[in-house]
């Protein structure tokens, strides 16, 4: 800085004193003369200098910055320097850019970014595929101008992004998209679009294998079952060597005919195109069945109890909802030791809950996560010994999502468990047309 005030001060410094001792010599006026004179030619040397900075700077990729004269020298130099590191850095900025452009367009997903009002930003190519869109025209549109499908437009409008929403014929017929919105740093949201038709293709195929499978296998373990039966129960039989081994082939075609009946209630509950058949649940009548059913089941090993702290209906499938409660409450019968409890309970808290208490032997907290996995068991010989199949709970789980409902497992191990599905208030019916919840009376 004190170099730069130096070489500034110094022709006008030096103009100054020779003006002085031109006025002693030549008098005032030769020297007000002199002054002004070269003060003129010292503003037009600024003057144009200040003008090739204009001309530079109108085009300074274009050219070199002027070499300057005096101080401007210095100053040109350094915006020349500049200049060279700004077109480093944008030429570093841009392969960068490009290296994540290939990046992203050579990802399995489609990629889009959003503003917060879902405006886009970026598009990769797969991105353009899934959604037809255009990376040059449509950046800057709304994407629901674009993707107008209703369950895409739904999930936005809902800002529920913990799930991944599954679109079937996104773009033409055939093919299904897996799409997840992430919202990430200031109101910017990333889109990821998956194609997952192959996948759907493998799950349809399995799942129509299982309940082809199972359909077959119904009509020749009804026909064994009978035959079996027959056996067992003619008047000739004196050997316990066969009688036994009837006794047991009987209980194993049983328990294949239970299995291969939940393995085809599950295809059916996994079918996308099984729209759920909404009608009014007489939800009391309906557990009072199912405490009749299990007291059969229980064959008085067991106390059973229905507690209804609430008189509600639901609005649901009255014959899913009878195969998720009574498998609660066959689960309960099987892993209750003889003499425990087993309570049945309808209330509100909130919302509707069903749920089911025993005093069994409990869960492990390990194991509580997978219990609705297929064929999950926490104990293979004992389910086994009691007949279970191991898809109980899957199908409950099943029928709880297809009503928005919640399946909530408490368990503490040596004491026994609670299952209990908790249904949104919105599928609560009250009886009588026109009473709410406060007018109406809780039978006790």
């Amino acid at each position: 800085m004190f170099d730069f005030w130096r070489r500034a001060l110094a022709f006008p410094l030096a103009l100054l004193l020779f003006s002085l001792l031109l006025w002693v010599t030549a008098g005032a006026l030769s020297a007000l003369l002199f002054f002004s004179l070269f003060l003129l030619v010292r503003l037009f040397f600024h003057l144009y200098q200040l003008a090739q900075l204009e001309r530079w700077l109108d085009d300074p990729e274009g050219q070199a910055a002027p070499d300057g004269k005096g101080l401007w020298e210095d100053v040109f130099a350094r915006l020349n320097r500049m200049m060279r590191l700004h077109l480093k850095e944008r030429e570093q900025h841009a392969a960068a850019m490009q290296h994540m452009e290939q990046a992203t367009s050579a990802l399995p997903e489609g990629v889009v970014i959003l503003d917060d009002t879902y405006h886009i930003e970026w598009c990769n190519p797969l991105a353009e595929q899934h959604f037809g869109l255009d990376g040059a025209r449509d950046i800057g549109q709304q994407i629901t101008y674009l993707a107008r499908q209703p369950e895409f437009v739904q999930y936005l409008s809902l800002h529920n992004f913990s799930e991944p929403l599954v679109l079937r014929g996104a773009r033409q017929d055939g093919l299904t998209l897996s799409i997840k919105l992430i919202p990430y740093g200031e109101s910017k949201r990333l889109l990821i679009s998956r194609d997952i038709t192959s996948f759907e293709r493998i799950e349809t195929i399995r799942r129509d294998f299982v309940a082809n499978v199972s359909h077959e296998l119904r009509t020749p373990l009804t026909v064994v079952n009978g035959f079996v039966e027959t056996l067992l129960y003619m008047p000739n039989l004196e050997n316990d060597m066969a009688h036994r081994s009837l006794q047991l082939m009987g209980e194993q075609t049983q328990r294949m005919e239970r299995l291969v009946n939940d393995l085809l209630t599950l295809s059916k509950l996994d079918n996308a195109l099984n729209a759920l058949q909404e009608e009014t649940v007489e939800v009391p009548a309906l557990l009072h069945s199912l405490l009749n059913e299990g007291q059969s089941l229980s064959a008085g090993r067991h106390s059973l109890r229905l507690e209804m702290e609430s008189g509600c209906n639901l609005l649901g499938n009255t014959a899913e909802l009878r195969s998720a409660f009574g498998n609660l409450i066959s689960n309960a019968i099987r892993y209750t030791p003889q003499g425990g409890e087993i309570v049945l309970r309808w209330q509100e808290k909130g919302q509707p809950v069903f749920s089911v208490q025993d005093s069994g032997l409990g869960i492990a907290p390990q194991h509580i996560p997978r219990l609705t996995e297929r064929f999950y068991r926490v104990d293979l010989s004992r389910s086994r010994e009691t007949g279970g199949t191991g898809l109980g709970l899957s199908i409950v789980k099943h029928v709880a999502n297809r009503h928005q409902a919640q399946l909530v497992i408490a368990s503490d191990e040596g004491k026994g468990s609670i299952f209990s599905v908790v249904f949104p208030g919105e599928r609560r019916l009250y009886p009588k047309e026109g009473l709410n919840e406060q007018e109406y009376a809780i039978p006790v």
